[in-house]
């Protein structure tokens, strides 16, 4: 026999149903994490660096003007040469043509000596000329001199005889030129010391020079000649200067007395 379920019977039961249905799990709330407020420092602006490639072209533009300026230019022979060409010589050379006196032209002398010249030697920048006259060109065979003008007595000249092929014994030349010079004859008669000695001109084929030095008596003068024969005649070429004179300048005067050669045709 069916029951019959009032409805307040019924609200109860799905009362009680609906308390006893279970609830779902509830999750946890998540703890809010509160973040405490610092010191924050601001970043430093940022500086553009200029591109890669500037830095380059500029160490490189740097490196070759240090290049430039630390090291020597390339040897250049030219300009070797050209450097030695333009150093100044304290001496000048002198061209003698050794002409008789009646060829001679006057004082002075002829105007193309290069072209005609028989001998050379140097003279120191200073020096001056003594003007030879045909008279003593023609008595003592005086061919050209120079002198020191703070000190007439420091000079160096030249004389030539005609008519000698070859030379005679040292002593006997030393002698005959004393004949026509009279300092060279006091010279020698009170001299302390006399050298003579013979040299070889090897390039000159081999031509042959008396050397002789001559020391005065108590310092009174030196004297330096060097002898020789050419052209069919006898070339003598003397370098005297008093003590004072030779102790200061011994150097310069050897250096004239070895620069004395003669020259087969012209000068060149």
């Amino acid at each position: 026999m069916a029951t019959i379920l009032s409805p307040s019977a019924l609200l109860s039961a799905t009362a009680a149903a609906a308390a006893v249905v279970p609830k779902p799990p509830q999750s946890p709330v998540p703890h809010m994490i509160k973040f405490q407020p610092t010191n924050i420092i601001p970043a430093a602006p940022t500086k553009l660096k200029p591109p890669q490639t500037n830095n380059l072209t500029a160490a490189a533009a740097a490196a070759a003007i240090i290049v430039s300026i630390s090291s020597p230019p390339p040897y250049s022979i030219a300009a070797a040469a050209a450097a030695a060409d333009s150093q100044v010589s304290p001496y000048h050379v002198y061209y003698g043509t050794a002409a008789s006196a009646a060829n001679y032209g006057g004082y002075g002398g002829n105007s193309s000596k290069k072209d005609s010249a028989e001998y050379i030697y140097e003279v120191p920048d200073g020096w001056k000329e003594r003007l030879v006259s045909k008279v003593e060109k023609g008595t003592n065979g005086t061919d050209s001199e120079f002198y020191n003008p703070k000190k007439r007595s420091e000079k160096e000249y030249l004389t030539f005889l005609a008519g000698f092929r070859q030379l005679a014994p040292k002593d006997v030349v030393l002698n005959n030129l004393a004949l026509s010079d009279v300092e060279l004859q006091d010279l020698i008669a009170s001299a302390d010391k006399l050298i003579s000695e013979e040299r070889k001109d090897d390039d000159n084929g081999g031509q042959v020079y008396y050397e002789y030095e001559i020391d005065g008596a108590a310092g009174r003068a030196h004297s330096l000649i060097s002898v020789t024969c050419a052209n069919n005649k006898l070339y003598a070429h003397f370098v005297n200067a008093p003590a004072p004179e030779w102790d200061k300048d011994q150097d310069m005067l050897r250096h004239l007395h070895q620069s004395f050669k003669t020259v087969n045709g012209s000068y060149n």
